[in-house]
């Protein structure tokens, strides 16, 4: 059954919806971004998130001593790389955080997928390229540029919502990973969360 996972979630009421819905993680976009909270935050958000849920933290070209004083902290389980993290990020991460690592990768061609089907993290997470910025762009990507049989189980980004969610889940990526598709007017919705959610736990891997 393909997982799910929504990010960007900063408020109490997101974290109530989390419970209450189940995703199959939830992220912390701890880089900056409207969604960005602190590391104190963080820490809070998780401590009311059920346990059985990983909470994911999300950073962007940050330095690996700062991710690991966040991790320190026990704001979250997962880490996950969002900018141009490369194979010496991952491995000196690997040293001092012992959570999996998730790298994303913004798609600009098959090839993209290959090169990043050789680094040492544990999934990647493909996602729309775009010059603007790193990520939260809301729009998709020609999925057909993934290629089959790669090593790495992955997650998919990228314009993800209640539209596309359906044929989303069924490229064969390990989770789907929504943000804007969850909210509206720029806040989670709870509606919006629980059809996300259902389909794709309806979907049987």
């Amino acid at each position: 059954m393909p997982k799910i996972k929504i990010c960007g979630l900063r408020r109490e009421e997101d974290i109530a919806y989390a419970n209450e819905l189940s995703p199959d993680f939830a992220g912390f976009i701890m880089a900056p971004s409207r969604r960005r909270v602190s590391v104190g935050e963080a820490v809070i958000l998780r401590e009311k998130l059920r346990r059985d849920i990983p909470a994911v933290g999300v950073f962007v070209n940050q330095p690996v001593s700062e991710i690991a004083v966040c991790a320190a902290q026990g704001a979250f389980d997962w880490i996950q790389l969002h900018g141009d993290e490369n194979e010496e990020v991952i491995r000196e991460l690997k040293k001092c955080v012992p959570m999996p690592i998730i790298k994303a990768v913004r798609v600009k061609s098959e090839r993209d997928c290959l090169q990043a089907d050789k680094l040492s993290c544990e999934y990647l997470l493909f996602d729309t390229f775009s010059e603007e910025g790193y990520g939260g762009t809301g729009q998709t990507f020609s999925w057909e540029m993934i290629p089959p049989n790669l090593k790495h189980p992955y997650f998919l980004a990228g314009g993800i919502d209640c539209t596309n969610i359906e044929k989303a889940v069924k490229t064969g990526c390990y989770a789907v990973d929504v943000s804007s598709g969850a909210e509206t007017g720029g806040v989670k919705d709870k509606i919006k969360m629980g059809q996300l959610i259902r389909t794709a736990h309806a979907e049987k891997g």
